[in-house]
């Protein structure tokens, strides 16, 4: 036994240095035809001196390399870049903690002025996915962004670009765009995202878009779009028990035509003679004429217009200037549910 153990330690003593290799003698230069190549002597490779770490350890740092080699990095999440703070919050509520979300204009911006910026272009040049409202809204400055970032993966017919315009069905479609009729929008209204009806088709489309551009999460995008969806029903039955059915309102811009028709009231004027445009003093007067006799329940702008005429308008006739939330982040609103909470609040 004893002899045994004498073999093991000698195993593992310090090991001598293997023997140098000795070079070959140089010989005249041969042709190519005349070479041979002659077998090489392996030598054999012992380590110098005994193996430290055991084999359990050796498992464990095996182990622990491969967790750090195949862990997902913290910039695996998928990269969204949306154009407006609500297309944001969808984004976020469905692709939670799976998505980073850039949103390129702010809240106080008024979104049919936006010009395109050098940090713009960096975070399209970054995305995985660039999810826009469409029907034009970003025409001044996307089509810009787009061209600079040169990002293959967001170009049009690509899964990392999701126009939401084409879940709704447009409101207001011109039969002829001219720029004599205004700021008109040739392919129908753009701000349909205060419509609940809107909202859900949205959430399923930006859900189905990032489960193809993520199939790994496929089914955690689709369960918090099922739960999204849901949620909108409930908070619908509370909306529609406020009572706004029949009112009349007079609206700066046209930004509430898809909310109305959701919810059954009415808007009777406007303070823009045409779309975009500052209305004459004509215009004004002949509004002011008509308000006095069919008295409209509010006139309704929102937080990027000017207030000015609304204010001069309600002091002329007596009718309640409201400011109406128009995206993710006016009045205080967190996401798209208490921002519609606010927008429903203010009309009552």
């Amino acid at each position: 036994m004893a002899h045994k153990r004498d073999d093991r330690v000698r195993l593992h003593r310090i090991q001598p240095h293997p023997r140098p290799v000795q070079p070959r003698p140089l010989r005249p230069r041969q042709s190519c035809q005349q070479r041979r190549h002659t077998a090489t002597h392996l030598y054999h490779r012992r380590p110098w001196r005994a193996p430290v770490l055991g084999g359990n350890m050796l498992r464990i740092i095996v182990a622990l390399f491969a967790l750090v080699l195949f862990t997902a990095p913290a910039d695996a999440a998928v990269k969204v870049v949306a154009t407006l703070p609500w297309i944001g919050s969808l984004a976020k509520e469905i692709g939670k903690d799976r998505v980073t979300v850039t949103t390129l204009v702010k809240t106080s911006q008024d979104p049919h002025s936006i010009e395109a910026r050098p940090s713009m272009i960096a975070a399209v040049r970054r995305a995985d996915l660039l999810i826009y409202n469409g029907l034009d809204l970003e025409v001044g400055y996307l089509p810009i962004l787009m061209e600079s970032a040169r990002n293959p993966a967001i170009n049009p017919g690509n899964a990392g670009n999701l126009n939401c315009s084409v879940y709704v069905d447009p409101l207001e479609k011109p039969a002829t765009a001219s720029r004599e009729n205004g700021d008109v929008h040739p392919l129908g209204n753009p701000h349909y995202h205060l419509s609940p009806a809107n909202i859900k088709k949205m959430a399923i489309g930006i859900g189905e878009r990032l489960a193809k551009v993520d199939q790994a999460n496929a089914g955690f995008y689709r369960a918090n779009t099922a739960r999204f969806v849901a949620q909108v029903d409930h908070k619908m039955k509370e909306w529609k028990g406020r009572k706004l059915q029949g009112k009349r309102f007079v609206a700066q811009h046209r930004f509430f035509e898809y909310l109305a028709a959701d919810f059954g009231f009415r808007i009777v004027g406007y303070l823009e003679e045409k779309p975009g445009i500052p209305p004459s003093s004509a215009h004004i007067q002949a509004l002011v004429s008509s308000m006095s006799g069919h008295r409209p329940d509010a006139i309704l702008s929102t937080e990027y217009h000017d207030r000015t005429i609304s204010g001069f308008v309600s002091s002329k006739t007596g009718v309640k200037s409201v400011i109406v939330p128009h995206d993710v982040g006016a009045n205080g609103s967190r996401d798209w549910f208490s921002l519609m909470d606010s927008v429903i609040k203010s009309l009552e």
